[in-house]
């Protein structure tokens, strides 16, 4: 009996294989016989690069950074632990991002983008139009002293307009300066959070309770004060007015 319901299993083993025809992949590389084949081709590797680098430009030409470090900063001065949750900041910070950014990427795309889609202008146009924007608004939120640090370090000369700053210089004293910027909102959030740490352990060693932590007390008050105020209202409308 195992002999048969072997052969039958081989039979239809072999049935299938003959019936069903599995297709083959053939990936090879051909030079581009016309201008606009190799313009497309160049098109679709500078799509897969933006889309490679996203993440980067994210971090290095935004306000995400900012974003993101206080609200780090918030969680760690009300003691919270994992309240909210990171993946939370992160997304609040991420659209934040976007709803700033969303003019100066509309604009780059008018500029340099589009035209360069309707092959109105050439690559080196497009890219110098396209990072424009985002290098006025950069250079607005980056302070003097950090890009003098990098021209320094580079040893060039003080620029005169903007258009003469490189973007090498740019993106760096940006980064240094949101991170600056990210640390002295997060020290003004720890003060008042910090004064009710104070008040509630001053309060339970005067009265005698040395052995019950004085977090498990402050942190509902932390709490109840963050509400009362409009904490996420006022956090946000001042992270976004900070930004010129």
């Amino acid at each position: 009996m195992k002999k048969i319901l072997t052969l039958i299993l081989l039979l239809s083993v072999s049935l299938m294989a003959e019936v069903l025809e599995v297709p083959t992949v053939n990936l090879s590389l051909s030079a581009p016989d016309t201008p606009q084949a190799l313009v497309s081709s160049i098109n679709v590797i500078l799509m897969l690069t933006i889309l490679f680098l996203a993440p980067s430009i994210l971090l290095m030409m935004t306000t995400f950074t900012r974003f993101a470090i206080v609200f780090g900063f918030l969680r760690q001065a009300m003691g919270t632990q994992q309240i909210p949750p990171t993946q939370i900041l992160i997304a609040l910070a991420l659209f934040l991002t976007f709803f700033v950014m969303e003019p100066i990427g509309q604009k780059a795309y008018d500029n340099g983008i589009k035209p360069y889609v309707a092959e109105k202008i050439s690559y080196e146009v497009a890219f110098e139009e396209t990072t424009k924007p985002f290098k006025t608004f950069m250079i607005r939120n980056t302070r003097e002293k950090d890009l003098a640090l990098f021209l320094r370090i580079r040893k060039l000369e003080n620029p005169k307009t903007i258009e003469d700053v490189p973007l090498s210089i740019v993106i760096p004293a940006f980064m240094i300066s949101e991170l600056k910027t990210a640390f002295e909102i997060g020290f003004l959030l720890f003060l008042p959070f910090l004064v009710i740490d104070m008040v509630v352990a001053s309060i339970l060693m005067s009265m005698g309770m040395m052995m019950l932590p004085p977090v498990m007390i402050s942190l509902p008050f932390k709490i109840l004060v963050f509400v009362l105020v409009d904490g996420w209202n006022l956090l946000i409308g001042n992270l976004i007015a900070s930004i010129k």
